[in-house]
């Protein structure tokens, strides 16, 4: 089955290699695949930012509580500076760090703005720095908070963009933007999230500051020890295609929160000093009683709901006594079953669907697959294809 046309084309996964003739074309997901360079290595350096804050070019993804301002729900809107000049200073990177900590002072409120990276593709009036070129990119945090004048400059802002006929997308999950849309709003998403999380320190209890380093504080031991408080957070998650013995038939399961008909591959979080292989096996075997013996990494997602890495694999039961399900052990699941792979096939042509849509509320199909912007859908395409599993050998 070819790859549905609304996930992203990156040139790499048309490159020739001997990787590529050995496991075939890789598979990439919504949300992945950003055109923005990250240059995490200029977040610190405050005249790059400074500079990249109020050039022509840049662009700003607003979020209201972490919803988007769009055109529509099928586009992303990006807003230039002056359209948020009342929120954003544009002294606010001239100052030297030391002078930032010193100063710093908890009660005070101020709009989250991250830099998310340079998209070089749009080297044409973009920003020139050393040796990249690009049109740089922020998120904001337009939400009202903080004091009274804050709260007042940021619906300001908020209401002078609506007049535009902008609103912010609120809906569960975004997945009618185009692939690097998707891709930076993920990102976007995702590092607002934890910065709004973690306002405090979760060692010494003090409050954050974001800059590269840390206000002069008690002693913390996050200071001279390996820890995660200084770095945003990602969760690693597995999500499998079960396949039968004799590659047949998938299994699949389904939650009492998904629609009817509606069933998805199994999945959870990784535990501490576990593989990624291992979770796959135990939270098969938890979820639905089913013993699995190879397991194999497909591909992976970000999903930024709120900071998820979802690492999708293909696995297979080695023998028929593997196969029984049992729903006795976790019950997370309000059903699991093995469909014959002509019933996936079926779904996966007339009976796809967003999880959260009422479209398909009139079905009158079977069964009820994801949709091609889950990997979900992804796994289970390459769990009823033939060709995945036959390959190709090359000699090295």
């Amino acid at each position: 089955m070819s790859a549905p046309s609304q996930l992203p084309t990156p040139a790499h996964t048309l490159a020739d290699s001997m990787l590529s003739r050995r496991f075939g074309k890789e598979t990439v997901n919504y949300f992945s695949s950003s055109p923005l360079n990250r240059l995490s290595f200029l977040r610190t350096e405050h005249s790059f930012l400074s500079s990249a804050l109020k050039h022509p070019s840049t662009k700003f993804v607003l979020l209201n509580n972490l919803a988007p301002l769009t055109r529509s729900p099928a586009e992303l809107y990006t807003a230039k500076y002056d359209e948020v000049r009342k929120l954003v200073a544009p002294d606010f990177f001239d100052r030297p760090e030391e002078e930032s900590i010193k100063d710093f002072d908890s009660r005070k409120t101020n709009p989250n703005l991250i830099f998310l990276g340079l998209d070089e593709s749009a080297k044409e009036g973009g920003m020139a720095w050393k040796i990249y070129t690009g049109t740089p990119f922020f998120a904001l945090d337009v939400t009202p908070r903080g004091s009274e004048a804050q709260q007042t400059a940021a619906k300001d802002v908020t209401s002078a963009l609506e007049e535009q006929g902008l609103s912010f997308f609120q809906t569960r999950v975004v997945t009618t933007f185009s692939p690097e849309e998707a891709a930076i709003y993920a990102q976007a998403r995702a590092l607002m999230d934890w910065n709004n999380r973690n306002t405090f320190c979760g060692t010494c209890g003090n409050p954050t500051l974001s800059k590269a380093a840390q206000p002069p504080r008690p002693p913390c031991s996050t200071r001279t020890t390996i820890s995660n408080l200084s770095f945003p957070r990602t969760d690693p998650t597995i999500i499998v295609a079960v396949v039968s013995h004799d590659g047949k038939r998938v299994l699949l399961g389904r939650s009492k929160r998904f629609p009817p008909k509606w069933y998805s591959t199994l999945a959870g979080f990784i535990e501490p000093a576990e593989s990624i292989e291992d979770a796959v096996r135990r939270e098969v075997w938890e979820e639905a009683g089913v013993t699995l013996s190879r397991v194999v990494i497909h591909s992976s997602q970000p999903w930024p709901y709120p900071a998820n890495l979802m690492i999708g694999a293909i696995a297979q039961v080695s023998e028929p006594a593997h196969e029984k399900i049992n729903l006795e052990h976790d019950p997370e699941l309000e059903d699991a079953r093995w469909f014959d792979v002509e019933e996936v096939e079926e779904a996966l042509r007339v009976g796809v669907s967003d999880l959260s849509s009422e479209a398909g509320a009139e079905y009158k199909g079977g069964l009820r697959l994801p949709p091609p912007t889950a990997i979900a859908n992804q796994l289970i395409r390459a769990a009823v294809d033939a060709e995945y599993f036959r390959g190709e050998k090359c000699s090295l």
